[in-house]
């Protein structure tokens, strides 16, 4: 393994001036830190990320905070952690994992402790206990996700409440009458999770509009509910033809369940979907992208900005985009 020693003897300078070009703690011209730079590629020398730390007071380390609590989908939110930590890699930092629901004392822990340089916090509520916390900490912070008050907050998200529009929007315009949305399990909804909150306020608010009859089902993420909600909408709504679904888990088995009812999807009931591309584009159903790449990329990319002392906006919405595929017709006559 290169040392320091290896890179400066290569370089033509001093050990000291090797730790300089590489840490930026003190002015070198251009041509040196060239050089430098170059003979650390060629001899593959990586700093000692302990004496790296202790030399600039930062660890290196960013917290993604992500409480698996009952009725998150874990496959979609491992897309965002994988995400996270790939654009953390490219900045040479590496992630704490925090899956562990322990609200303000496991922030205040990893703050207190300077384990972490920065946080990013997923499953934000809309009024979220963690709030009053995260504004005194200290540290940068962004959160995937916005609660109501997001005041003195970086909050970066898909547009929840515009995708929930989009698709009843796409479902009227091919003359759908009677809508329902099939949604987040119901301990989503009563922690007051801020996407699914957002989605119904969409979805609601462009029925509403529209003039479309429409109902709301949470839905537990197993098959045996997704039997059970399909059973309840042909007997609440029985002039149901369009369907939103915002609960991954149980898009096909829903999908599956009105085959067994008898409805053909799209001749008799269209189905559109907030989920991630990958899925949809295995059903060939009708959707609005989760851009879990994007939005973990940008999160870190926002979160780098603020350890270098730069401004970044408080509030950043990615615009949603529907996809047609082949789960969506115009309403059978």
């Amino acid at each position: 393994m290169a040392k320091i020693t290896d890179v400066a003897r290569r370089a033509g300078v001093s050990p000291s001036t090797v730790s300089y070009a590489l840490s930026g703690k003190r002015p070198i011209s251009a041509q040196t830190r060239q050089r430098v730079e170059a003979a650390a590629r060629e001899l593959g020398y990586r700093p000692h990320a302990g004496a790296r730390a202790l030399a600039s007071s930062r660890s290196n380390v960013l917290a993604l905070v992500v409480p698996l609590r009952a009725g998150i989908h874990v496959p979609v939110v491992m897309q965002f952690a994988v995400s996270v930590v790939t654009a953390a890699r490219r900045h040479d930092h590496d992630v704490l994992l925090l899956t562990q629901e322990e609200g303000e004392d496991g922030l205040r822990r990893v703050a207190d402790a300077a384990l972490v340089d920065a946080l990013i916090l997923m499953d934000v509520q809309l009024h979220d206990p963690r709030l009053p916390l995260l504004r005194s900490l200290g540290r940068p912070s962004v959160m995937i996700g916005f609660p109501r008050d997001s005041t003195g907050l970086t909050c970066i998200d898909l547009d929840f409440r515009t995708a929930g529009e989009l698709c009843v929007a796409h479902l009227a315009q091919l003359g759908h009458r009677v809508v329902a949305l099939v949604g987040s399990p119901p301990e989503v909804y009563v922690r007051g999770t801020a996407f699914a909150q957002r989605v119904v306020q969409g979805f609601t608010a462009a029925a509403d509009r529209g003039g479309l009859a429409s109902a709301v089902h949470p839905c537990e993420a197993n098959p045996a509910a997704a039997r059970r909600v399909a059973e309840r909408l042909l007997r609440e709504q029985p002039a149901l033809t369009g369907v939103v679904v915002h609960n991954e888990a149980v898009l096909e088995p829903l999908i599956d369940a009105f085959g067994h009812l008898g409805l053909r999807v799209p001749g008799d009931l269209s189905v559109t979907a907030i989920c991630p591309d990958e899925l949809a584009e295995r059903l060939r159903v009708t959707s609005v992208a989760l851009p879990s790449a994007e939005v973990g990329g940008r999160a870190v990319e926002l979160l780098m900005e603020k350890l270098a002392g730069g401004a970044v906006p408080e509030a950043t919405l990615l615009r949603p985009r529907l996809t047609r595929r082949e789960s969506t017709a115009p309403r059978p006559a």
